[in-house]
């Protein structure tokens, strides 16, 4: 894959506002049509800060992942773009589709978001196949996710063989913020209530029907995500069978430094 499909800004050619909680910014990019396409897409787009007309991103070969990001790190505080992961949504040659989480405690990605226009610009970085990671094979799934989870889980379900079976489960901030999706889903309402120590999720996977064949994904708050990966290994799903990833953490970003419980998961993510 050349490099520069790797690097490039992206610039907004539509926003739509999806629901009270969900806006989808499609972009246009050179690159985009060399990396490919699969399910649960990951990326890292770099936003810019004030008074940037777009983000400034090192100019090293981005295919040498670590001197690359070394560079990024590189670049003065108040200069260096906030960088945060995404899931495409959909993925159309060279245009691609975003879905951004309209968070009440506003941080930089979603204060850019709720003021998305037409010619706006980002930076990414990615996506690479290097990181996608394939589901286990099997005809049973289990997917279980909040909001921020909703763009992979529709591109996983989306992806699923006709015959293949599929438990659903989505926690979502208010009942207009879901969706139709290629296959049902049961959507778990806050309604309006806080995401903290919501126990949704956890309730409605404790009643799913669950073998030791069950292919599962999870992905959300990393606390709860943890929480429900321990709960379907307590009820025999070997681990190899569950893919999990903590979207985001209850008071921290992707800038804080991780902690214990998030350094003991990336290990075992990599040793998997």
């Amino acid at each position: 894959m050349p490099t520069d499909d790797l690097v490039s800004t992206l610039r907004v050619t539509a926003v739509v506002r999806l629901s009270p909680h969900l806006v989808r910014v499609t972009f246009a990019g050179v690159g985009l049509t060399g990396t490919g396409t699969w399910p649960d897409q990951q990326l890292k787009l770099c936003f810019p800060r004030p008074g940037q007309a777009e983000p400034r991103v090192p100019a090293a070969d981005p295919s040498e992942v670590m001197r690359w990001y070394q560079a990024f790190m590189a670049i003065p505080d108040d200069e260096r773009p906030w960088m945060r992961s995404y899931t495409v949504r959909a993925h159309r040659g060279s245009e691609i589709d975003i879905d951004f989480v309209l968070h009440p405690d506003a941080g930089p990605a979603t204060r850019w978001a709720a003021k998305a226009q037409v010619g706006d610009v980002l930076a990414r970085y990615g996506p690479s196949r290097v990181y996608h990671q394939a589901l286990p094979k099997g005809q049973d799934h289990l997917f279980a996710g909040d909001l921020a989870a909703l763009p992979a889980i529709a591109t996983l379900l989306g992806s699923l063989p006709e015959d293949a079976t599929a438990q659903t489960f989505v926690e979502i901030p208010t009942p207009d913020d879901a969706q139709v999706l290629s296959r049902p889903v049961t959507w778990l309402s806050r309604d309006g209530a806080p995401a903290a120590g919501s126990p949704l999720l956890l309730d409605a996977v404790s009643r799913a029907e669950v073998t030791e064949d069950t292919v599962v994904w999870l992905a959300g708050e990393a606390a709860v995500v943890r929480s429900l990966r321990r709960h379907l290994v307590e009820r025999g799903v070997p681990k190899s069978r569950i893919q999990f990833t903590g979207y985001w953490r209850h008071t921290l970003t992707q800038d804080d430094a991780p902690t214990a419980e998030d350094l003991a998961e990336a290990q075992e993510r990599v040793a998997r």
